[in-house]
């Protein structure tokens, strides 16, 4: 995921820039309003992290400029300001979060990890994995170079749940509440996600050559890029 930060406070910009690079973000950073209106006109990004306070700039501005661009990309603005006016303004024109300075770099990164999966969801219609493997969000069918798998529900929502969040490890237990909600507790030692892992894995290999799913003994699963 391709991650512009946009913050004029040098060490809160290093700060932000090393700690979501470890996350697995690539990141390119703007220290200015003119810094940051360049890199907008040039290239497109999964999400920005925008400061609404620039010293050559109003930050708002540009989250108008990204929208008149028609960007995909989620944008959470970050203001010393913590006002309503300022908040509701943002989200008006199409921020997807806000926060307020000071945070925790922790929260930061679950928040842009939140609205990049939402985006995921609910934004584009068709996912592309990699050069063969796609899924389409709003027929929720996967495919593989335009040949469509044979899934389950429960399959394919499972694939959908790994993908986007591809850089996390998921554990037994958040497979199943998203799988099966409230009813996850009648999952006898989670058997029934080994079943589903174990089906969604041999289609994916056998349509593929690629074994997608890593096994995080004793924790859980996560999505491993070939």
């Amino acid at each position: 995921m391709k991650l512009l930060i946009i913050e004029d406070e040098a060490i809160l910009l290093g700060e932000i820039e090393s700690y979501m690079a470890e996350q697995g973000f690539l990141c390119e950073h703007a220290a200015s309003y003119a810094a940051a209106e360049e890199k907008i006109a040039l290239y497109q990004y999964d999400a920005v992290i925008l400061d609404i306070t620039l010293p050559d700039g109003n930050g708002l501005q540009l989250l108008q400029q990204l929208k008149r661009r028609h960007s995909e990309a989620g944008v959470l603005i970050v203001s010393a300001k913590d006002s309503l006016h300022d908040k509701l303004t943002g989200l008006n024109l199409g921020a997807d979060d806000y926060i307020t300075k000071p945070f925790h770099i922790e929260e930061l990164n679950a928040r842009i990890n939140a609205l990049i999966r939402r985006k995921s969801y609910y934004g584009n219609n068709v996912m592309l994995v990699d050069d063969d493997l796609q899924i389409d969000t709003t027929a929720k069918v996967a495919s593989v170079k335009g040949q469509e798998l044979t899934l389950t529900k429960k399959e394919y929502e499972l694939l959908l749940y790994l993908v986007v969040n591809r850089r996390r490890m998921l554990s037994h237990q958040s497979i199943a509440e998203h799988l099966w909600g409230d009813n996850y507790d009648m999952t006898d030692n989670y058997n029934f996600v080994y079943l589903q892992i174990k089906n969604l894995r041999k289609k994916l290999t056998s349509a593929t050559g690629h074994d997608y799913i890593k096994t995080v003994y004793g924790m859980g699963y996560k999505w491993a890029a070939p």
